[in-house]
């Protein structure tokens, strides 16, 4: 997983460079050229921009969005999971076990809950699911609980990060 950012990483940005992330979010297509003129600038600086937040690894990458219902993933399942011990060794473990299943989507460290780590995984069905619990997450070594929760709707998903402390959705 990637290191987290810190408050010493934070990137000042001005409104050209807020704009160009919120299009940017929304409209990951979006060439060069549209960009520039939604934004007000002409394409090269407009360029150099994307560019240069690109570098600074504020921009870290642009990825299709794909609807798992439409490829038979008809079933989203959060799970809490606890672990026996809170060792470095111990986490890098899992996180790499973890990394390795495919129905995953998302692994957060958590804190303010009984659990350690909460997932998000995407599977065929409860069959599906059952066996990637039993089979695969708690036989990886040190998982001593594991709590699920299935999603019945997705009421937000997606959502653009805010390129400013102020904005407001």
């Amino acid at each position: 997983m990637p290191k987290d950012s810190t408050l010493a990483d934070v990137v000042t940005l001005d409104r050209y460079d807020r704009q160009i992330l919120e299009l940017l979010q929304h409209h990951g297509r979006i060439n060069n050229q549209e960009l520039a003129e939604r934004i007000g600038l002409s394409p090269s600086p407009c360029l150099r921009r994307v560019r240069a937040l690109e570098d600074s690894g504020l921009i870290t990458g642009y990825r299709a969005l794909v609807d798992a219902k439409r490829l038979g993933h008809s079933l989203t399942a959060l799970l809490h999971i606890s672990m026996d011990r809170h060792t470095p060794e111990r986490f890098a473990n899992f996180e790499t076990k973890v990394a390795a299943l495919p129905q995953v989507q998302e692994c957060l460290l958590i804190t303010g809950q009984e659990a350690d780590y909460q997932l998000k995984v995407v599977v065929h069905d409860m069959d599906d699911y059952q066996n990637l619990l039993l089979n695969q997450i708690t036989r990886i070594e040190g998982v001593t609980g594991a709590h699920s929760s299935f999603v019945l709707r997705r009421v937000l998903e997606h959502r653009p990060v805010p390129s400013h402390p102020d904005t407001a959705y």
